[in-house]
């Protein structure tokens, strides 16, 4: 059995701890939504290590490259494994990723959207490996996200 805790470890990286909303902002909904065997996943932002939102911010093609952001989006991914772990207890509850959907801040004529999300899709594969971390995903750009963030990522998976 796949152990996505122990892999990350693995891999040399780190959770953050779960996301910690700052003092001024309330928001009417969870980021981890759960219905059953499926954990719905609101759009994620970067946090740091103590779970304090921390970006990226601007737009993907000014403020940020494709590599940038592309390596945010698998810091992203960290961040989303976190609150699901907060959640659910251990990741090995998850049995299957079902969909990803990627929202990219974008600079006027910036079409690398798709390369921007790979970082997250690589990392949910090599965390997950290829059985339980094959998803379908959309990556759009946008002219804008809550808080100036250049990245947001949403998803679902189905949980045992």
């Amino acid at each position: 059995m796949n152990d996505p805790e122990k892999k990350i470890i693995e891999l040399g990286l780190k959770l953050p701890d779960p996301i910690k909303l700052p003092p001024n902002l309330e928001l009417p909904f969870s980021f981890i939504n759960l219905r059953g065997n499926r954990a719905l996943i609101s759009g994620h932002p970067r946090q740091a290590n103590d779970g304090s939102i921390n970006g990226p911010y601007g737009q993907v093609g000014t403020d940020l490259t494709t590599e940038e952001a592309k390596l945010a989006s698998k810091e992203i991914g960290l961040s989303i494994f976190a609150n699901l772990k907060q959640e659910i207890g251990d990741l090995s509850r998850i049995t299957s990723w079902v969909r990803v959907f990627g929202m990219v801040n974008s600079a006027p004529g910036y079409d690398e959207q798709h390369i921007v999300l790979n970082g997250f899709s690589e990392l949910v594969l090599e965390v997950f490996g290829p059985d339980v971390g094959r998803h379908s995903r959309s990556a759009i750009g946008v002219a804008g996200l809550p808080m100036n963030l250049a990245i947001e990522i949403e998803g679902e998976v189905l949980i045992k």
